[in-house]
């Protein structure tokens, strides 16, 4: 059981260790060959990935925040994330049959 924190931005890091969050592997590109049963995948994964991470029989937390409009795609700090009340929120997510 791996416990796998996805972010390439280095305050969604910081943000995850000053909250105590237990992790074995910190990466900026999730392999999903490297994503086993009973794992659990943190981050903030495009759907179709975090579907496939299910799939697998893992866990999916997302990094949730209340972001404002203005505030994308921009570097946030630990102090902003908290400021938009980041927060991991379990997701279980599966593709539905195709037609």
């Amino acid at each position: 059981m791996t416990v796998w924190f996805v972010s390439r931005h280095p305050g969604a890091v910081d943000w995850a260790k000053t909250q105590g969050i237990a992790v074995d592997r910190w990466v900026a590109h999730l392999v999903l060959s490297e994503i086993e049963a009973c794992d659990t995948v943190i981050g903030t994964l495009p759907v179709q990935l975090a579907a496939q991470v299910c799939a697998k029989g893992a866990r999916y937390l997302n990094l949730s925040l209340d972001l404002p409009l203005s505030w994308r795609g921009r570097e946030l700090s630990v102090e902003e994330l908290l400021a938009v009340n980041a927060r991991l929120e379990e997701f279980e997510i599966t593709k539905s049959k195709e037609n």
